[in-house]
């Protein structure tokens, strides 16, 4: 009995860790993706930039609203069913000038 219990816990623990990871991955790609936006790079450059720090199968949005531009990263947290949550982090920035 206390074995399948702490088998069980010890994977509820793994997927925290995995989530959370993946959690600051959407933070830094969103910023990543932010600061290439607001330097007025190419989409494509965008996505690259993004893809580079984001976890697998991360989906990104790209908003331009006056001077700032939005940033928007959304990932699924690997797990079975229910674990599998959605993640996601946004990030704002002023565009540069010229």
């Amino acid at each position: 009995m206390v074995v399948p219990s702490l088998v069980a816990l010890l994977g509820m623990v793994l997927w925290g860790v995995a989530a959370v990871a993946a959690q600051i991955r959407c933070v830094d790609a969103a910023g990543a993706g932010a600061r290439a936006v607001a330097r007025d790079e190419p989409p494509e450059r965008v996505r690259r930039a993004v893809r580079a720090v984001a976890p697998r199968g991360a989906a990104l949005e790209m908003a331009r609203e006056g001077e700032l531009v939005r940033v928007r990263v959304i990932a699924r947290a690997a797990g079975p069913g229910p674990l599998a949550v959605e993640l996601g982090a946004e990030a704002v920035a002023y565009a540069e000038p010229g």
